[in-house]
């Protein structure tokens, strides 16, 4: 991420030697203010447009014995003024970042300093320790109370103790409530108005580093800040576990200056959704060439227990070779960039370097290369602790490039110093990093943007406890911090009174449209796709849309939402448009406007969920239509139920271009008025219609006749994929077949002849008429 524009640093000094000084600074769009009142208490009050929202009350730092601002003698304030352009290395939400604050620093008397910047849309506070001739400062304690205005409801993740993965369902209570009930929760918490002002402000940190991670507990006084003790010593736990023997009598040994950022975010429901506060706080990436960090989608084989059935499976599932490369063949299918090989791939869970005897893994990478899919290897973090020196740089030689790394369940400053040791290590060698058992995303990720995903997140895995009542607050709180593994994608749905799953058959709840919109709803550099191969083949047309879903986009806009309880948002990549909508237990009707897109006709295809998905989760229904920037959409999403769809303009800007330079009127005439595409040049070639050509039987059938007839040269000893384009004529015959992607004379020279071997095809429609559609299917060798 880098400063690319103009930033304006206007910087003055005021001197004081008053007591209990207030210091106030505004948002330089006038409606956020914050006044700092230093004294022997000191608090810092948030009011939006004069009236009070929320305030840190009883701000106060202790370290090497002594607290910090003697009592608010402020000796100088500076302050200052920025604004500046920041792009992401993986945008989750925009690819350009205004960043505008308006920022005081109060330096006390001992030398100690708060930091207050104030956003456009949130208040942010930072200590700074005074410089001193030891490297480290031992910070005994840091303390603060969320006061916000009256007539709030806490939403928080609860959890026992400190020892957290982070991954417990939320709670609901008026701020009195979660006082006295002493629960300990995560951050981020989120406080919502009672009344109809749709009020929402969401409170987190950032840039912590070197430091442990704040909790909040309910107490008669207010909901307090509370921190992990610093562990002093701790010993293994089994395989992938710690005890903690020793813990000091203080939170952290610091080494410089800055503490962590405490951001209260000031909006409403949309607000929430489009607002990117932690990147404005995080640190800017320490990386030089970041060209080889690549988010992507994953097929992952734990939630499906690594088990693809059906007629093509002529071997026995499970954690080896012959699964794996089936894994590895449906996401070269599908464009998916990895696969992952979750816990069973090693022989023993204590050693990450050798795969057990099925796996044949050098084998599997060759593969897995040779058809352009990486793996990810999972690994639980004890083991990359106890084998630090070698694992990185041992992968990078393997040609291993990303890690999944488990079962941390702490967030003292211990734990959160290797979090960072790993994503520094793992840059060395172009490793990119998600974490599991995890807290929430801190700011890390963009000093290192190869952490590319988090989990700390109630996600699918959870199977039965993973429910839409609590997944529609995830936008609003969890994934409002940064990237989240929910690990969605699941074909088997169900509504929750009727839900029963098991692996290998999972299932989750919720509709279809439900589970496909989350692929844009959600922000994660790693998008899972957690079900079976086998299932996606059998649902290939949402497995095509889900697919095609980006995980970094250009630009965000929330179209409609009400924290926890419905969101449809919008993201565009490129000229392409994905919106996804989903909903709690209440169904929703609501109308969506286009105005967004650019000026021009579009072609809208949409999955919404069908008239039985209350009862038959499963039951969705797609349409394809026209629309253009004043269009207007009616969306049904049923009881915890979704919908999602993508818009794509008939002409593209390099279609334009081409157009221009021949001087070509255009591919595609339409009839005039509003309503659905009717083409009327009969040789058009579509490349997405309303209802897809399919081989007869679907793909397991195609996938079987491609494998049964495939004659592998004699003459070679390679192994890859050849792709073959085509087009499915209106008849179902197929014409002007070629290779859009060689991986041999010979193997091509096979491929095609397979594609023209194919029995007739059932042609494509849209609109109720037959058409002629562009088709790709991609033929994998393996060598003999």
């Amino acid at each position: 991420m880098r400063k690319t524009l103009l930033t304006t640093l206007l910087a003055f000094v005021a001197v004081v030697s008053a007591w209990g000084e207030d210091v106030k600074v505004a948002a330089q769009s006038g409606g956020l203010t914050a006044t700092l009142k230093t004294g022997a208490s000191m608090s810092l009050t948030i009011e939006n447009y004069g009236h009070r929202v929320f305030t840190f009350d009883d701000i106060a730092l202790t370290a090497n014995g002594k607290s910090c601002s003697k009592q608010g003698k402020v000796s100088k304030v500076t302050r200052n003024t920025v604004a500046e352009t920041l792009r992401p290395v993986v945008p989750l939400k925009q690819a350009e970042i205004k960043n505008r604050y308006n920022e005081a620093t109060v330096t006390f008397r001992d030398g100690s300093a708060l930091v207050v910047r104030v956003m456009d849309n949130a208040v942010a506070y930072r200590w700074l320790l005074p410089k001193t001739k030891n490297a480290t400062t031992k910070v005994d304690g840091e303390q603060v109370v969320m006061r916000p205005a009256d007539g709030f409801v806490a939403h928080y993740q609860t959890c026992g103790s400190f020892n957290t993965s982070y991954e417990e369902p939320y709670q609901h209570k008026p701020l009195a409530e979660w006082q006295t009930s002493g629960h300990l929760a995560t951050l981020p918490a989120l406080f919502s108005a009672a009344d109809d002002s749709d009020q929402q402000v969401l409170v987190g940190e950032s840039d912590v580093n070197d430091y442990p991670h704040m909790f909040l507990r309910g107490e008669a006084e207010g909901v307090k800040a509370t921190f992990p003790s610093y562990p002093e010593q701790w010993e293994p736990a089994g395989d992938r576990s710690e005890k903690i023997t020793k813990e000091g009598d203080y939170i952290a040994l610091h080494k410089g200056q800055q503490l962590p950022w405490r951001w209260s975010l000031v909006t409403n429901s949309c607000g929430l959704i489009e607002q990117t506060v932690p990147v404005q706080l995080a640190r800017r990436s320490v990386l030089g060439d970041m060209s080889w960090i690549k988010p992507g989608q994953v097929s992952w084989e734990w939630w499906n227990g690594a088990a693809p059935y059906g007629p093509d499976v002529n071997f026995k599932a499970g954690c080896n070779y012959e699964t794996y490369c089936y894994f590895a063949d449906f996401a070269a299918h599908y464009g998916i960039r990895y696969i992952l090989l979750d816990e069973g791939w090693a022989k023993s869970t204590r050693d990450p370097f050798h795969g057990n005897d099925d796996l044949r893994l050098p084998d599997l990478i060759k593969y897995c290369d040779s058809i352009g899919v990486k793996i990810i290897l999972w690994l639980p973090w004890l083991a990359v602790e106890q084998n630090f020196d070698t694992l990185f740089k041992t992968y990078a030689e393997w040609g291993i490039t990303a890690v999944k790394i488990d079962f941390m369940d702490h967030a003292d400053q211990w734990m959160n110093d290797f979090y960072r040791r790993v994503v520094a290590e793992a840059a060395k060698y172009k490793i990119i990093v998600d974490f599991h058992g995890a807290f929430t995303p801190s700011g890390l990720e963009y000093e290192y943007p190869n952490l590319i995903s988090y989990e700390g997140v109630r996600g699918l895995e959870q199977m039965g406890g993973c429910v839409p009542e609590n997944t529609t607050f995830l936008p609003f709180i969890r994934n409002a911090v940064g990237a989240a593994d929910f690990t969605p994608g699941g074909m088997l749905n169900m509504q929750p009174e009727r839900y029963r799953s098991e692996r290998p058959n999972s299932a989750a709840m919720g509709t279809r449209c439900f589970q496909m919109a989350l692929y844009v709803v959600l922000e994660s550099g790693l998008q899972m796709l957690a079900d079976n191969p086998t299932r996606y083949y059998q649902n290939d047309d949402c497995t095509r849309y889900i697919a095609s879903v980006p995980t970094t986009w250009d630009e965000t806009r929330c179209l409609a939402a009400k924290a926890g309880e419905y969101v449809v948002v919008a993201k565009r990549k490129g000229e392409q448009w994905f919106i996804g909508g989903i909903t709690n237990g209440e169904p929703r009707d609501l109308t969506l406007k286009l105005d967004f897109l650019d000026k021009g006709k579009h072609q809208l295809t949409a999955y919404s969920d069908g008239k039985s998905a209350d009862y038959q989760a499963m039951h969705y229904n797609k349409k394809v239509s026209e629309v253009d920037n004043t269009s207007y959409v009616n969306i049904h999403m049923a009881r915890n139920g979704g919908w999602a769809g993508v818009v794509t303009p008939f002409l593209t800007k390099e279609m334009k271009r081409q157009m221009a330079a021949s001087g070509s009127k255009g591919p595609l005439r339409l009839v005039e008025g509003p309503g659905p595409i009717r083409p009327i040049d009969s040789e058009q070639v579509f490349e997405i219609v309303e209802q897809m050509p399919s081989f007869p039987g679907g793909f397991v059938a195609m996938k079987d006749f491609l494998e049964s007839n495939l004659k592998y040269p004699d003459e070679e000893c390679v192994s890859g994929r050849t792709i073959v384009s085509f087009i499915v004529e209106k008849d179902g015959s197929r014409s002007n077949v070629c290779v859009t992607k060689a991986l041999s004379p010979l193997c091509d020279k096979e491929a095609v002849r397979l594609i023209k071997s194919m029995p007739r095809w059932v042609p494509g429609k849209q609109n109720g008429h037959l058409v002629r559609v562009h088709y790709n299917v991609p033929v994998s060798f393996r060598a003999k």
